[in-house]
């Protein structure tokens, strides 16, 4: 699910202020303590291979974020996609892998503990591929 900033909902609109507020933004029910994360990948970085030896080769881990600049592909378990691009909020549920399309910065809030598996599978794979 992704949400262009123009696309959410206005709460507030001052003079000074405007609030935008997405309801129902995905579920966090059961996963304890988030990390927050900043990810930089360059134009044609595919995460797909580091996945490898996960469940169904994929993240896991479900993800809130927001594309700060840049642009990603997004490939969930079902083969279905979702391009993400500069200014877009997004979530991400458990079963993706990501594509950078453009050089991107990209920020991620995620389930810490879930996540720090992902990661760590990650450098085993770049640790066994160098």
């Amino acid at each position: 699910m992704k949400v262009a900033k123009d696309a959410v909902p206005t709460r507030i609109d001052s003079p000074v202020a405007i609030a935008r507020q997405q309801p129902d933004f995905g579920d966090s029910t059961g996963y304890g303590t988030l990390g927050a994360e900043y990810f930089t990948l360059a134009q044609g970085t595919d995460i797909t291979p580091l996945l490898k030896g996960l469940k169904d080769d994929l993240c896991q881990a479900p993800h809130w974020g927001y594309v700060v600049s840049g642009a990603l592909t997004v490939t969930y378990t079902d083969g279905s996609t979702e391009a993400d691009e500069t200014g877009d909020m997004f979530y991400w549920p458990p079963g993706h892998t990501v594509r950078a399309d453009e050089d991107t910065d990209f920020v991620l809030f995620s389930p810490q503990h879930e996540h720090g598996e992902v990661m760590d599978q990650i450098q085993r794979n770049m640790e066994q591929s160098s």
